[in-house]
C-alpha cells in the first residue's frame, strides 16, 4: 500500500510521516527497523541521564516515550487494521513521562523492551493485509488510516532520532 494521503491522518502526524522516505509500509521495516533500532540500543551509557537542557527529558526518559508511544500507536495500528469503529483515546505524552519513572529503571532494561517491542510491532505491520491497512478508523477524534498509523510510528522514532543526535549526543 502506498504511502498515506494527508486526508489519511490528521495533519498534526504530517511532521512523522514525512520523515519516512518509503513507498509502502513493508519497505519501511525492511528500510528503517534495523538502523533506528541499533542507533538507540547502542546509545552511551554514561549518556543515560543527561538531558540538554533544565526540565527536559533525560535520554532514558526519551526512549521510555518512545516506546510508550509506539505500544499505543501498534495497539491503534492493530484496532483500525481489524475494522474497529470505536473511537479510541488519545494520550498526554508528559503525564506518561511523569508517571513512567524511568529514571528508576536501568538502561539496559529500557533498551531490551525497545528491541521487544520493536521487534513486536514489525511483525504486526508485516502481517497486515493491503485491505487492513486501507481501514480507517478514529484515534484522538480525528480519521486516520491503519496504514498512516504505521508511517507515524517509524516517524515518530526518527524524529526523536534527530533530536538525540542534534542535542544529546
Amino acid at each position: 500500500m502506498a504511502k498515506p494521503q494527508t486526508n489519511d491522518y490528521p495533519a498534526y502526524f504530517g511532521r512523522y510521516i514525512n520523515l519516512v522516505d518509503a513507498n509502502d509500509l513493508q519497505t519501511a521495516v525492511t528500510t528503517y527497523s534495523r538502523p533506528l533500532t541499533y542507533f538507540f540500543v547502542n546509545l552511551p551509557e554514561e549518556k543515560a541521564d543527561y538531558a540538554y537542557a533544565p526540565g527536559k527529558w533525560t535520554i532514558k526518559d526519551l526512549l521510555q516515550h518512545i516506546i510508550d508511544t509506539e505500544r499505543i500507536m501498534s495497539y491503534r495500528l492493530l484496532c483500525i487494521a481489524r475494522g474497529e469503529q470505536t473511537a479510541l483515546p488519545g494520550f498526554e505524552e508528559d503525564a506518561y513521562a511523569s508517571a513512567a519513572h524511568a529514571s528508576k529503571r536501568s538502561f539496559t532494561s529500557l533498551k531490551e523492551e525497545f528491541i521487544a517491542l520493536r521487534k513486536s510491532t514489525d511483525l504486526l505491520i508485516q502481517s497486515l493485509t493491503e485491505e487492513q491497512l486501507n481501514n480507517t478508523g478514529t484515534a484522538s477524534n480525528k480519521p486516520t488510516t491503519a496504514n498512516a498509523i504505521g508511517y507515524i510510528i517509524f516517524g515518530h522514532i526518527m524524529h526523536h532520532k534527530n533530536i538525540v543526535e542534534e542535542r544529546y549526543l
